[in-house]
């Protein structure tokens, strides 16, 4: 056995042959190390197969001790099953799907299913024959292996699932016929937890700090990992560098710091090779090393490596390691000027090519390099729109950092994202070739727009010269004026102008907008009218959200209010209740509701709506809700509804109790899950308001009395047996969608609590009516809900509540995770329906 290592099992190793040097009742030892095997496994020996390197006993062992546990009980009804005919005609349509980045992708609870049913299969049967029966698997985690925009949700399926395959030998060596990735990254894994056990040295105390002294084990990795980074092949320094990034982030002991001191000459030297190999893994080391606590940084030249790293690598690969090293809380100020150089060069590079005249640009001494002033260091289009915008999320993400450079550069940040908008929206006026040749490169390029309308946004938290201020606005306005400007990059110009809106200077006492905030209002809301009547939908519903976001925040303040009821806009917003598109009338429902909480709401002249406009919008949001095909603005409307309720909106308080026994009526017919869930919050607010609890009031809401209702219990609970609410809540307890019935038992369980210590009110346990209720309960648990409940009195009401399980329902309601029929079959067809449902309306990927 090999020096160090334990064996993995009792009969892994000490076995002695049986008759013929066959083996019996144990194995041989390993023709190789474990640690070689593995290390020949992750860089690649051609010459090791699986079978060769572990053996037959071993791989009998290994076989029958899988890392991937059998599961303790079968998934949610899924047992016991393999893959019918059925199920393979639907397999190859589904990872089809899968496959595609551009296809809305299943739930997590249905991969999770998805992968409990191939765990059942594989675990009845051979992986390899399932493989070798639907070639369309083997096709799906080869795709994976391709560069693209993948759904983590998808990747980490596909990872999973390979683990579950390659757990039978078989096919392991059938999926080695490909691209090995998926094993050299457990392999690599394996070996940090091989070596972290091997040093942690005998019980009597630590390992020795003499490499020379360490166990055979681990001098074994450490020498495979030197070889690899002398290596000439790329692939083979990356997965060195990838060994050594697990090592670090895991192992804190002191050993790791002789074990840095010992290759840190053979990372150095990677920088000395042209062009740097694997320089994105080389920066996670570096890293890596830096955060650990078992180094001391200054002790081991780690600081002397990052600035060398810094000063070798591209300005692309540099940013990555420049903001890791400013995220770090203890780093000489020499490094950390160095590496806010290296973020903020590409802007500099953009104001010095913008500069009017040759003298000062505000751009700190040294942050532009040679090479700038050499020629242009941005030879293709791709190039310089790949640099600015990670820069750009490079310093966005510094900003709310406590440790961020300072003083910062707010004005030169500033600058440089108005100047950035400025060339892409094509108002910028060069002075130089430089500036004209930035022009041509970023006219019309929306990656940088939106990178620089987010990078703007988030500086509106600092401050900055009123001038700049003013060019920041101007910048804006001519964004949203702009008929060039796409969906995506006037919604970021919407997000960023508000953000700004809420920093302008306000007078001492007053949340008003300032002056000049009121100037701008004024020119963005013919702007805002004009969006409104966009023929794109998202630029409607995008319009719509920021007059939302816009009335929520000043909506009781005079000047806004005049300069938006002097405008088009309520009316315009109105209109689009009816617009053809459900995104923008659930944005319109949301809209006008904040707009008619604010008073703000503009009485229509037409003589048929005499009575006001107040009135009119509670009408015609309950007939979105009842009539409505599209779940979106259904759900909006609830949603209004109950914000309405729980701030005693004038136009509900004047009934109360007509206004909720209508909206739940409605809200209990309802196909959509989420339409009856928000049902149950508003019943729930209503529950809480005629027992007493306290209530948040909106500006212009109609106050009630807030005291605690007075009488007997029974007096209390009459008006919600007059609303149904009881009813619908007891119907929404058996609901087939889980979140609707959860919330109902939550409701009954926050009754009943509250109810408990209550005197006052007889409980009748052998009433008639008792009887009737649970007999229809019991029918409506199995299905039939035809029949209503009818009119209940408290007393019914409360002794039902003592009888249910409601504790054991919501225990149930925790551990199931649908109320539907369970079968693989099922799965998959619920899975591409549902995709086929999204498939419809493209909309979805806005």
């Amino acid at each position: 056995m090999t020096e160090g290592l334990p064996a993995p099992s009792a009969g892994l190793a000490g076995a002695r042959p049986g008759p013929g040097g066959t083996e019996s009742g144990g194995s041989a030892p390993l023709p190789l190390p474990l640690p070689a095997l593995l290390a020949a496994r992750l860089w690649g020996a051609d010459a090791l197969t699986a079978g060769e390197a572990l053996g037959p006993r071993a791989r009998a062992w290994r076989r029958d001790a899988r890392t991937y546990p059998r599961l303790a009980h079968a998934p949610s009804g899924i047992s016991g099953l393999t893959m019918d005919p059925e199920c393979s005609q639907l397999l190859p349509a589904l990872c089809a799907v899968l496959a595609d980045p551009r296809q809305p992708v299943a739930d997590d609870t249905c991969l999770e299913k998805l992968l409990d049913w191939f765990k059942t299969v594989t675990e009845a049967g051979s992986s390899l024959l399932l493989l070798q029966e639907n070639p369309c698997l083997v096709e799906l985690l080869c795709h994976m292996l391709k560069p693209q925009d993948l759904s983590s949700r998808v990747l980490s399926f596909s990872l999973r699932l390979t683990g579950v395959l390659a757990a039978q030998e078989d096919c392991f060596q059938y999926l080695q016929e490909d691209s090995s990735l998926f094993v050299a990254s457990a392999a690599g894994q394996l070996l940090v937890h091989i070596l972290g056990l091997s040093m942690q040295g005998p019980a009597g105390g630590p390992p020795s700090l003499q490499a020379g002294d360490w166990p055979a084990c681990a001098q074994k990795i450490v020498g495979h990992i030197e070889e690899s980074l002398r290596a000439t092949a790329t692939p083979q320094i990356t997965q060195a560098l990838n060994v050594l990034t697990t090592t670090f982030g895991h192992c804190h002991d002191p050993w790791t710091q002789v074990l840095w001191v010992q290759l840190s000459p053979l990372v150095a030297g990677l920088l000395e090779k042209d062009p740097i190999p694997a320089a994105h893994s080389l920066v996670d080391l570096l890293l890596s090393v830096a955060r650990s606590p078992g180094l001391s940084s200054s002790s081991c030249g780690l600081w002397e490596t990052l600035a060398q790293t810094l000063s070798h690598l591209s300005p692309t690969q540099a940013g990555p390691l420049a903001l890791g090293i400013l995220k770090l809380q203890d780093c000489p100020q020499a490094l950390r000027a160095q590496a806010f150089a290296v973020l903020l060069q590409p802007l500099a590079c953009v104001l010095k090519a913008m500069a009017q005249d040759p003298g000062p640009s505000g751009v700190p001494d040294g942050t532009v390099g040679d090479s700038m002033t050499a020629g242009t260091p941005l030879p293709s289009k791709a190039a310089c729109v790949g640099l600015l915008c990670r820069s750009l999320a490079h310093l966005e993400l510094l900003l709310p950092l406590p440790q961020r450079p300072c003083p910062w550069p707010q004005a030169l940040l500033l600058g440089a994202a108005v100047t950035l908008l400025q060339l892409c929206g094509g108002s910028a006026r060069p002075a130089c070739d430089m500036g004209r040749h930035l022009c041509t490169l970023l006219l019309g390029c929306v990656r940088v727009q939106r990178a620089a309308l987010d990078f703007l946004g988030a500086l509106s938290d600092g401050t900055g010269p009123r001038e700049l201020v003013t060019q920041v606005f101007a910048v804006l306005l001519e964004y949203l004026r702009s008929p060039d400007s796409s969906p995506t990059v006037l919604k970021k110009a919407f997000q960023a102008t508000f953000r700004w809106l809420l920093s302008s200077p306000k007078t001492p006492g007053c949340w008003d907008l300032d002056p000049h905030a009121l100037l701008f209002l004024r020119d963005l809301l013919p702007v805002l009218q004009k969006r409104l009547c966009s023929p794109c939908w998202e630029v409607r519903d995008s319009s719509l959200e920021f007059l939302t976001q816009m009335t929520r925040h000043w909506g009781g303040q005079a000047g806004f209010r005049h300069a938006l009821l002097a405008s088009e806009v309520p009316k315009l917003t109105e209109q689009l209740l009816r617009d053809p598109e459900s995104y923008v009338r659930a944005s319109a429902v949301t809209a006008m509701g904040q707009l008619s909480s604010q008073g703000l709401c503009v009485p229509p002249a037409s003589p048929e709506h005499q009575g006001g406009q107040q009135k009119s919008l509670l009408v015609e949001l309950l007939h979105i809700l009842s009539t409505d095909s599209e779940g979106f603005p259904r759900r909006a409307v609830m949603q209004v509804f109950t914000q309405w309720l729980r701030d005693s909106h004038a136009d509900v308080a004047g009934d109360t109790e007509q206004f909720v026994a209508g909206v739940l009526q409605v809200a209990s017919q309802d196909l959509d899950w989420e339409v009856r869930a928000q049902g149950l919050e508003l019943a729930l607010v209503f529950l809480e308001q005629t027992l007493g609890q306290p209530r948040s009031h909106c500006p212009h809401a109609v106050t009630p009395p807030v005291e605690a209702p007075v009488g007997p219990l029974a007096q209390a609970l009459q008006p919600l047996c007059r609303v149904r609410l009881f009813d619908f809540a007891f119907r929404a307890l058996f609901d087939c969608d889980r979140p609707v019935a959860q919330k109902s038992c939550d409701l009954l369980l926050f009754l009943r609590a509250k109810t408990a210590s209550s005197s006052g009110l007889q409980e009748s346990q052998s009433s008639p009516d008792v009887a009737s209720v649970e007999a229809a309960l019991q029918r409506w648990q199995a299905g039939d809900q035809a029949q209503p409940l009818g009119d209940l009195e408290p007393e019914v009401v409360l002794a039902v509540l003592r009888s249910l399980d409601l504790e054991g329902l919501r225990g149930a309601l925790a551990e199931s995770s649908d109320h539907v029929e369970k079968s693989p079959q099922s799965l998959l067809q619920d899975m591409l329906a549902t995709v086929g449902v999204l498939g419809e309306n493209e909309a979805d990927c806005y």
